[in-house]
């Protein structure tokens, strides 16, 4: 049970190297499925999420489907003020040309988890009955390294607020322990939400970026704008698949960069790289 963690904790000295590139603040945790311990690099401090807290937010509100709160199939109406602004993504609001329309929970969740979708996870939201709804659920299963607080429309008033929806990458790795444990979820909520963080279209240069092709990566990204030459997060966290049917859980957080975003996304590709080579050497 030791052996993965000593050898994750091999790597403390290259994480430091590796991180270097981006000029900001770079944090770290990983585990390799099956064991207890966690390797960490700046572990236990505060990161913004930006877009990661999708992850949160959809797993509460399969929640609240599994208990019969709400329905994968019921209809939600988005309105023309309900749609995030233009400098946010947000495919679902593209699509409809910025008019109001009708959708459905599971395709709210789709759009969040898939594609980032600004407009979609603030509709989860405010079906689900706000941010507190989240943090109350996160609170149940013991996860108190993993905050959020405000909506995608609050934080696009004011970049500060950002940084009030934080988490460290401990508590992002224990969240994404206890989703891989199906200790969270239904299995039918948990498979729903694997297929979306497999099938996600953002960050392919991220965690995924430098492993081997085929590498199974469920993940979540997260991206603040540039402001003033500088970018609060560029984020990825997620569950990778190792050789003989072994995984890891990892989440990379880079905030406050003045690097520009392929070394931002080069950093985090070269410290999965690096977590996924040396456990795929072991036998």
């Amino acid at each position: 049970m030791i052996i993965p963690f000593l050898l994750l904790a091999s790597l403390a000295g290259d994480m430091e190297i590796l991180s270097r590139p981006a000029k900001g603040h770079v944090g770290v945790a990983a585990q390799v499925i099956g064991t207890k311990q966690i390797f960490g690099f700046h572990e236990s401090e505060h990161f913004p999420m930006q877009s990661v807290y999708k992850f949160p937010i959809a797993m509460a509100v399969l929640n609240a489907v599994d208990h019969g709160q709400l329905a994968l199939g019921q209809t939600v109406r988005v309105t023309k003020g309900a749609l995030v602004p233009e400098a946010l993504h947000s495919p679902i609001r593209d699509e409809h040309h910025g008019g109001e329309f009708d959708t459905t929970v599971q395709d709210l969740l789709r759009y969040a988890v898939s594609e980032s979708d600004g407009t979609a996870s603030d509709a989860l939201l405010r079906v689900l009955g706000g941010p507190a709804k989240v943090q109350q659920y996160l609170t149940t299963l013991g996860v108190t390294e993993v905050r959020i607080v405000n909506t995608e429309m609050e934080m696009s008033t004011d970049d500060a607020l950002q940084y009030q929806n934080w988490a460290t990458p401990r508590g992002m790795v224990q969240l994404l322990r206890l989703f891989q444990q199906g200790r969270s979820l239904s299995r039918t909520s948990q498979e729903l939400l694997m297929g979306w963080m497999t099938d996600t279209t953002t960050g392919p240069q991220r965690i995924k970026g430098l492993l081997p092709n085929g590498t199974s990566v469920a993940h979540k990204t997260g991206t603040s704008q540039t402001r003033n030459g500088v970018t609060a997060a560029t984020n990825d966290v997620g569950l990778v698949s190792l050789p003989l049917g072994r995984g890891l859980l990892v989440a990379i957080f880079v905030s406050d960069s003045p690097a520009d975003t392929a070394v931002r996304e080069g950093v985090i590709a070269k410290i999965a790289s690096a977590l996924y080579r040396q456990q795929a050497q072991r036998r």
